[in-house]
């Protein structure tokens, strides 16, 4: 289902409420102003304000959620791009992070939330047959429990808010005046709403319904939110029942995909680009490049990520050298520590996991591109400067996945590529993780197994696909935290992840951790003609004997300040502003510095 943006829910229904042939109702109603009972009448029109919902809440590239923390590119965050962020400075105070939301205003989590719990009070009383009516409404009780899980995981428990609050007057002005439910009434909550759902929705959509929310999306997130839960952030004291009850959720939702066709994608690099019943996709946000301008929505990902010397915007996502040292060998074992594939600097992108070609674009590679199957990629400096035109990146790479080959360059602005927020290879992932903290490893095993033989790894002796034998429970979980970085690189799971294993400090804190870049530079005895030969010749050769490598220092804010990156502890649960706090008196501040008595560990 491609949404379309809407700019009103009631007020675009009432300009179109002929589609209902209710003529006799249109004549008796105020049709400046619709009322829920008579937009609810008809299906198409409840399903045209479910559309609206959908566009509010499904995230864009990255996972953005289009506000606050959620609009902040999580990849900056983490090891994969270097780029200047507030929360790496440690300057945050009490009034930035505003997901939490203020003002009356239909964008923010709690104006999304009003416009839900509208649409479920509607549709509850709607006589729409019940079949119809119980779809939608499994629907808009997974975006409630999505729109909690945004706000739970950055601020611990919040106020439940189940119906619409009435909004004019005094008495209804102190009504909303509620008080921050426990973290863990957030939490249950939260699932609550997604058995719901799971119980209202079907296994699969026909396809001209691809993208709607499916059980097996519910299930799966529902899987993510109680992995969250079980998490040292959220678990500190490692209460094995809460990963176990990750574990079983992780297991039914497995269950219901594998029984509605879904699964590994044959494919690691191609699963972007199968818009319609791809196996992989469980949670999708629909794009298209349709050529009609009222119905076309494009991702933009694509015209900014790829080579501006190629015909679009660029530069932005750009790998660091640190991500691109994380990958494993093509025995899927760490750089220095594989006997097979020994690694050298010089030669970084030789034998590497098959998942480092498919994700980055380096110096001499070849990436087709505009149509040009054999071209070849160059980065390199001669002398001081870059032999890219226009833009160049400046750590020698770039972020290829999900980047259409196929595009011309005059349509690379137009990319419909989808957004797959929640892929099938994480559901295994979550259940490996999830049954590691059961003390299930033999489980988790199986599930990483799945995932790097799909990979292209080499199985190797034992058919480990280079996974060592006999793990621990914490050498376990370290495996999969490797193993989710590789595999969900860019997609916006890295910073959540060390977030919620409070692992910032240990990975990006200090002077001896600022990202990097690569600065490739050809030698000066490299051939007058150099650039005109440089594309039929051996890449281990070109390498070999006409360029030098060095690194360089990308986090250059953070080497100013001298000293580095300077994540806190209070960042793992921020506070609620102080405008929330002034509406509100009865919501209480997160404890600790941020001065409050609000345990968001309760």
């Amino acid at each position: 289902m491609k949404i379309t943006r809407y700019p009103t829910l009631l007020a675009l229904s009432a300009s179109l409420l002929t589609l209902a042939g209710c003529q006799e109702t249109l004549d008796k109603e105020d049709l400046t102003a619709a009322s829920e009972a008579l937009v609810f009448q008809n299906e198409s029109l409840a399903f045209l304000n479910l559309s609206y919902i959908y566009d509010q809440n499904l995230t864009n590239w990255f996972g953005l959620t289009g506000q606050g923390l959620g609009n902040t590119n999580p990849s900056g965050l983490s090891e994969e791009v270097a780029s200047e962020s507030k929360y790496f400075e440690g300057t945050i105070t009490q009034n930035d992070v505003t997901d939490f939301g203020t003002s009356l205003n239909a964008t923010n989590n709690y104006g999304k939330l009003r416009t839900i719990n509208t649409f479920i009070r509607a549709i509850n009383q709607s006589p729409i047959p019940s079949q119809p009516r119980n779809l939608m409404k499994g629907e808009a009780m997974f975006f409630r429990a999505w729109r909690y899980f945004d706000l739970v995981r950055v601020y611990g428990g919040v106020p439940l808010v189940l119906t619409p609050l009435d909004g004019v007057g005094e008495e209804a002005r102190e009504a909303a005046k509620l008080p921050r439910n426990t973290t863990t009434e957030t939490y249950n909550q939260i699932i609550t709403d997604l058995d719901s759902a799971i119980a209202y929705l079907p296994g699969k959509w026909p396809s001209a319904s691809w993208g709607r929310i499916t059980k097996g999306a519910a299930a799966a997130f529902k899987a993510r939110v109680l992995l969250t839960a079980a998490s040292p952030q959220f678990n500190p004291s490692d209460d094995v029942a809460k990963w176990q009850r990750a574990f079983d959720a992780s297991k039914e939702a497995k269950a219901i995909l594998d029984a509605n066709g879904f699964g590994l994608h044959a494919s690691y690099d191609q699963l972007w680009f199968q818009e319609v019943n791809n196996p992989e996709a469980v949670l999708v946000t629909g794009y298209n490049n349709s050529q009609g301008a009222q119905n076309r929505k494009n991702n933009g990902y694509d015209n900014s990520t790829r080579p501006a010397y190629t015909g679009t915007s660029g530069t932005s996502n750009l790998p660091t050298w640190d991500i691109v040292q994380a990958y494993p060998m093509l025995d899927g074992k760490k750089p220095g520590e594989s006997t097979a594939y020994p690694y050298s600097m010089q030669l970084f992108y030789k034998n590497r996991d098959p998942r480092f070609d498919k994700t980055i674009a380096y110096n001499g590679c070849t990436w087709p591109l505009n149509g040009n199957n054999n071209f070849r990629l160059w980065t390199y400096l001669r002398g001081t400067t870059s032999v890219e035109p226009s833009k160049p990146t400046n750590t020698s790479f770039y972020l290829r996945k999900a980047i259409n080959p196929t595009l011309a360059p005059g349509d690379v602005q137009f990319a419909g590529t989808d957004w797959i927020e929640l892929r099938y290879a994480e559901v295994l992932l979550n259940l490996a993780e999830s049954a590691c903290g059961a003390n299930n490893l033999n489980e988790a095993y199986t599930q990483l197994k799945a995932i790097r033989k799909r990979a292209g790894i080499l199985p190797g002796t034992g058919t480990m696909y280079g996974l060592t034998a006999g793990m621990s429970r914490a050498q376990m979980f370290d495996a999969i935290l490797y193993e989710r970085q590789i595999e969900l690189a860019f997609e916006g799971k890295r910073f959540w992840d060390l977030r919620r294993w409070k692992l910032i400090e240990q990975k990006l804190n200090g002077m001896d951790k600022l990202r990097k870049g690569l600065t490739i530079t050809l030698k000066t005895t490299a051939p007058a003609n150099f650039a005109t030969i440089r594309d039929n010749l051996p890449l281990d050769s070109l390498y070999r004997n006409y360029f030098t490598i060095t690194t360089n220092i990308r986090d250059t804010r953070y080497q100013t300040l001298r000293t580095g990156i300077q994540w806190k502890p209070e960042y793992y649960f921020f506070a609620i502003p102080q405008s929330a706090i002034d509406n509100n008196p009865n919501l209480i501040q997160n404890n600790g510095v941020w001065g409050g008595a609000f345990d968001p560990l309760r």
